[in-house]
């Protein structure tokens, strides 16, 4: 090499190292929400992009189950959506008769939750009651062994791993019939994970 192309080739930035870009992984982060006024916040953080939540209601002994998915916000820098996708309840009692659209399929009744994409889900979790379930991959477990109840409150909601910035493109709407819903539809008026057991 001559001494004018050495010259030139010292004057070259080095070429960066390479480093490929963390994985970025959709799940849910249970937290338990009184100890968001100021206690030591414990967050678990669960990859899964579709999940079921179970539970037995109190009185009646009826078991409803709600189906959900994980999805990447179109915006790549806000956190990822929840949305719900089925819901089911294991025959019918007093006041806890399913909506009109109901359709009865192998002793179930299944429907589709007029909230389509809440926030966040405010499980109630009493002493008193049993614990929901927590279905993924084929597998339940009761929320317990997730995250250990105080008897009140326990906040469920989207979150990654990873950090925020482009992704390759955003994971589709999931639905089990069509195009996801308006996601601000009007409160649910048939029990649900949001509401009390």
């Amino acid at each position: 090499m001559s001494g004018a192309a050495e010259a030139n080739a010292a004057r070259l930035p080095a070429s960066p190292q390479f480093k490929p870009p963390r994985l970025m992984i959709l799940g849910v982060c249970l937290t338990l929400a009184a100890t968001l006024g100021g206690a030591p916040v414990q967050t678990v953080f669960i990859p899964v992009d579709r999940f079921t939540l179970a539970w037995m209601h109190s009185i009646e002994k009826v078991r409803w189950e709600e189906d959900y998915g994980v999805v990447a916000d179109v915006d790549p820098r806000q956190p990822p959506v929840l949305q719900a996708l089925q819901a089911r309840v294991r025959g019918s009692a007093a006041g806890m008769e399913p909506p009109p659209d109901a359709q009865l399929r192998d002793g179930w009744y299944a429907y589709t939750p007029q909230i389509q994409r809440p926030l966040a889900l405010r499980l109630t979790r009493s002493i008193y009651t049993a614990d929901y379930d927590f279905c993924s991959a084929g597998r339940c477990r009761p929320m317990s062994k997730l995250l250990a109840s105080d008897g009140d409150i326990t906040l469920l909601e989207p979150c990654r791993s990873g950090p925020p910035g482009p992704v390759a493109q955003p994971a589709p709407a999931l639905s089990p019939t069509g195009p996801a819903a308006d996601p601000s539809p009007p409160p649910a008026k048939y029990p649900s994970a949001t509401q009390s057991q």
